[in-house]
């Protein structure tokens, strides 16, 4: 017995020094790659609160941003969390894909609108996270990129909940709004995302986070509520997505928090550089929501055929999937208008040197 907690213990102990020696691995894998900045070296509106180091340098050849994947910055920790959430997503469409017939079953579409949007969601926020860096004006265009994700992301959970979650009351009550106000939320949390990263360039941080996390709170309670309407007056004590419902109301909470307060940081100014960031605990806990949410969306899938199909015309499956992608090209057209307003700026910066 003794032996065995030994080993065990023993393997642990390698465990940890090889955690300790990720930092190190990732610069040794890209040794020739220019160093790292200082916060002082770098735009302000570049800088994450609290964080004093491991900036890249701008106006690098793409080259370097792309390979800085693999270098020890602030932002690596980052780009890890939602890529390795993009391969697990992928994975799950590719086992669901096995089970459920996307191509001649309207009545998985809106699975699949859930499953496109979180792949899109994640692949623009590792692009935001290791490309935006470059210059001024990637550093919006990234980001505003990742903002067009996060929206048409929101509206697709939109389309899953109340295709497959919403009961026949709340149906009967919001049927000819709901996906409407959810195109709109959408909208506005993607232009209040937009607007509040644009005017962070010379206003203080707090109107960016408000911008940011006020459309797009009313955005995830809208669109939330057939499952918390589900979870309040239940009408079967052993529904089997119950549990991953109630998962997703948890980690938002989670989720709005770190989005918000950079907790360990501002406790320990400097340590959190590399690892630690509030933001990064952001990435976990909305990836983790998505999956919880994947998960529930094929239970209900599987287990309440009979009401979706009754409730939903067949014709509503096919007319949610376009909204899907109408409401992503009002979102890139909310970018396009931004991003002028941004050249603009830039431009005007430019001459008053």
């Amino acid at each position: 017995m003794a032996s065995v907690v030994l080993e065990r213990t023993g393997r642990l102990f390698i465990s940890l020094q090889q955690i300790q020696e990720f930092p190190r691995m990732l610069t040794q894998a890209a040794p020739s790659m220019p160093g790292t900045v200082r916060d002082t070296e770098v735009p302000h509106y570049f800088r994450q609160s609290f964080v004093f180091t491991g900036y890249r340098p701008l106006h690098q050849h793409w080259r370097y941003y792309f390979l800085s994947i693999f270098q020890r910055h602030n932002e690596t920790i980052n780009i890890w969390t939602h890529l390795l959430a993009l391969f697990i997503f992928l994975f799950k469409l590719l086992q669901l894909s096995a089970e459920v017939d996307f191509v001649r079953d309207p009545h998985s579409w809106p699975l699949l609108v859930l499953l496109v949007s979180s792949l899109t969601y994640t692949a623009c926020s590792v692009a935001a996270h290791l490309l935006a860096g470059k210059s001024e004006l990637c550093h919006y265009t990234f980001y505003f990129l990742d903002y067009v994700g996060v929206a048409q992301y929101q509206f697709g959970s939109a389309v899953v909940h109340f295709y497959y979650a919403v009961d026949e009351d709340l149906h009967r009550q919001v049927q000819g709004i709901f996906m409407p106000v959810a195109m709109v939320f959408s909208c506005l949390s993607c232009l209040g995302c937009c607007y509040g990263k644009y005017c962070n360039h010379d206003q203080p941080t707090l109107l960016h986070k408000a911008g940011q996390l006020i459309p797009s709170v009313l955005a995830f309670l809208w669109d939330i509520s057939p499952i918390a309407k589900r979870l309040m007056f239940p009408a079967d004590s052993q529904d089997p997505a119950a549990i991953y419902h109630l998962s997703q109301v948890v980690l938002s909470l989670s989720t709005t928090f770190f989005f918000t307060v950079p907790m360990l940081e501002s406790c320990f100014p400097g340590w959190c550089d590399f690892m630690g960031q509030s933001h990064q605990l952001f990435h976990v806990c909305i990836s983790c929501f998505t999956l919880s949410q994947i998960h529930s969306a094929h239970l209900d899938f599987m287990g309440r055929r009979k009401l979706y199909s009754r409730l939903h015309q067949s014709r509503e499956a096919a007319l949610f999937a376009r909204l899907y992608v109408a409401n992503s090209v009002l979102c890139v057209l909310v970018v396009a208008f931004m991003l002028r307003k941004v050249r603009q700026m830039l431009d005007q910066k430019s001459k008053s040197k």
